[in-house]
């Protein structure tokens, strides 16, 4: 059992070849999927969890190299074998119909093994993500990305993680939270995914990881042909993806539901705590 602020739950762990992959397996009934991004970990949806877990089967993992994950040194932290990983955990758990919940880095993650023909999307839940191609990415996050500079910002001191418990909400973050999000991230080794998602952002067609995100973006257009429910819960206040993600989600997915709150930053689960798990479970549970 973990003793972290707000997060008492049993951990469970899947043996990879490069590690072992840690992830909650709360509650019972239909399953939803909870996908995290950089630099966050299953802390992020603890609350989440709670009140899902009381009607829903709720499995988040933790990316190899996040959280309570192994943090190997010789791993390549790239978009598709995150993806891997996450097919790999569904599959030991014979998870094959499923709704999924992502965030940040989770959307092209959760999305990329969502297009599986071994997975069967329910119904989809988005927050501040994008999982299709841009040219944008803020000052603050491109000189993460330089290199020597980067590295040493990132895993030296800790200049993105650290950053991101007062960059990413509006509203103040308890002590106890912000040590809850950096306990996994506590020193040059253990933060290399976190640098490793920064570097792993594909900006053009040269990237590693750009012709993944390619595909995951032509898998958007299946899930609209599919109609699969889908709700957006947009934070306005997001320096990352802002609005101009916001409306590339309109576009892309006219039918979806759409909640935008514009005092709300790019942690929605931390600025609208209280609120929006009701609004998520609310629509999980709604008849398709």
């Amino acid at each position: 059992m973990n003793l972290l602020f707000e997060y008492s739950f049993a951990s469970k762990y899947l043996q990879l070849s490069q590690g072992r992959l840690h992830y909650l397996d709360e509650g019972a009934g239909p399953a939803v999927v909870l996908v995290h991004g950089n630099p966050t970990w299953s802390y992020y949806y603890r609350n989440l969890v709670k009140t899902l877990s009381s009607r829903f089967r709720v499995i988040v993992p933790d990316h190899l190299g996040c959280g309570l994950s192994d943090k190997p040194l010789d791993f390549d932290y790239t978009l598709e074998n995150h993806i891997d990983n996450l097919l790999l955990l569904l599959n030991h758990l014979e998870i094959e119909r499923t709704s999924m919940v992502v965030h940040d880095w989770g959307g092209p993650v959760g999305l990329g093994a969502a297009a599986d023909e071994g997975v069967e999307l329910e119904k989809l839940v988005i927050l501040n993500t994008a999982a299709f191609r841009s040219t944008r990415i803020p000052f603050r996050i491109r000189i993460c990305r330089w290199p020597l500079i980067g590295k040493f910002l990132v895993q030296g001191l800790n200049g993105f993680a650290g950053a991101a418990v007062f960059m990413a909400v509006e509203k103040k973050m308890a002590k106890e939270v912000a040590k809850g999000y950096l306990s996994p991230y506590d020193s040059w080794n253990h933060r290399l995914a976190v640098y490793e998602f920064v570097k792993d952002i594909p900006m053009n067609p040269a990237h590693r990881s750009y012709s993944t995100l390619v595909q995951i973006e032509k898998s958007l257009e299946n899930l609209k042909n599919r109609r699969v429910p889908a709700a957006i819960f947009w934070g306005g206040k997001d320096f990352c993806f802002n609005d101009y993600f916001y409306e590339q989600w309109k576009d892309r997915m006219p039918e979806a539901e759409f909640h935008y709150f514009k005092d709300w930053g790019h942690y929605v689960l931390e600025d609208g705590k209280g609120r929006i798990e009701t609004l998520i479970d609310q629509f999980l549970r709604r008849e398709r």
